[in-house]
């Protein structure tokens, strides 16, 4: 790896800039993760799937190590379980290649009627896999916490049904929507539960697309409906425990972000676009309000020098840093198509930056 720090993890300055809890004396840095192909290159290891638990556990430690050096006070890990997909793949094209890269076809998916939904081979909480949260807690040094994804609502309804007949499926049978949002939050609620009670979690940091360019991906009144309760819930979770609620979503959310500020009470929003609004847009409006994450535009770091990274990272923390409430990063995760001397540059900055 080109780039480490000296600085110790210190996750409650990070609680901190999540919860706007004032100035600042230096520069966070949040990720909702890295692509393993850029792991993988900085760490100077190969990445297969893992195979057994000790491997699975090898790469753990691995990415536990990938953050710490860089000078990251969170690690992002999943909890599951994971529910079974239907996906779509091509050749990967991104500069560190990983094969094959799939996606959820939008024409159709596994659950189209009632029939599919009863013969699902729908998971248990209790089937969630916590070990690589609980290996992370024993290796991370003193300061350091995990974030803990227990999976949207949105995301997993329109994955099941594909997004098509979802979207049919909110006029033409709402029932079979609901039914579908109600198990996933069955499986996903005890697990977020399990993992807010275990020390070495500072919060929950969920993912759940809800928006592309221009709007929300289904109306606003279907988000209220379906998708912000679960949400809400989670929160209130995170905040019983004393624990912190970050949300990451895709899409132009300006018709629900009063919701998800006022009713869900999210503590930070991640994922930030500048055709949809420029981070620092976003900080100068809702700053007060609520936290802010990332913000480095993926397709500006695909394309930029370095030196225009740096100059571009450098102006986002004058503009956001201020009163606190702001945490540097991407403005989605850190792709395996992003240079990664542009990702080291952006994360260099941040240990540069000093307050006033």
């Amino acid at each position: 790896m080109n780039l480490s720090t000296t600085r110790e993890p210190n996750f409650d300055l990070l609680r901190r800039a999540l919860t706007r809890q004032g100035a600042l004396e230096r520069a966070p840095l949040l990720e909702l993760f890295a692509d393993r192909e850029v792991i993988a290159a900085l760490m100077g290891v190969d990445y297969a799937p893992p195979a057994s638990a000790e491997e699975s556990a090898r790469w753990t430690r691995i990415v536990v190590d990938f953050w710490r050096q860089l000078g990251y006070d969170a690690v992002w890990l999943n909890t599951g379980p994971d529910l079974p997909m239907k996906l779509v793949a091509t050749e990967d094209t991104a500069a560190l290649r990983r094969g094959l890269r799939s996606w959820h076809a939008a024409s159709v998916g596994i659950l189209q009627n009632w029939a599919d939904f009863e013969r699902y081979p729908w998971p248990r909480a209790e089937d969630a896999d916590f070990s690589q949260i609980e290996l992370a807690g024993r290796i991370m040094p003193e300061g350091m916490k995990v974030l803990a994804n227990v999976g949207g609502i949105l995301e997993p309804i329109m994955w099941l049904m594909g997004y098509e007949p979802f979207a049919l499926a909110l006029y033409d049978d709402p029932a079979l929507v609901a039914a579908i949002a109600e198990r996933v939050a069955a499986i996903a609620l005890p697990v977020a539960e399990a993992a807010l009670d275990m020390d070495c979690v500072g919060g929950l940091f969920t993912g759940d697309d809800m928006g592309f360019k221009t709007a929300t991906m289904v109306a606003p009144e279907h988000l209220r409906q379906y998708v912000f309760p679960y949400h809400k819930r989670l929160a209130q979770r995170a905040h019983d425990h004393g624990k912190v609620y970050a949300l990451h979503a895709c899409g132009n959310l300006e018709t629900v972000m009063d919701d998800l500020i006022d009713d869900v009470k999210i503590d930070a929003k991640h994922s930030f676009e500048d055709a949809i609004m420029p981070v620092t847009a976003f900080k100068a409006k809702y700053g007060h309000r609520v936290g802010v994450v990332g913000g480095i535009d993926v397709d500006f770091l695909c394309r930029a020098r370095p030196d225009e990274v740096r100059a571009r990272v450098r102006a986002t923390l004058a503009a956001c840093m201020p009163g606190g409430g702001y945490v540097l990063g991407t403005g989605n995760s850190v792709a395996n198509y992003i240079p990664v001397e542009n990702f080291l540059a952006m994360v260099d900055e941040a240990h540069r930056w000093r307050p006033g």
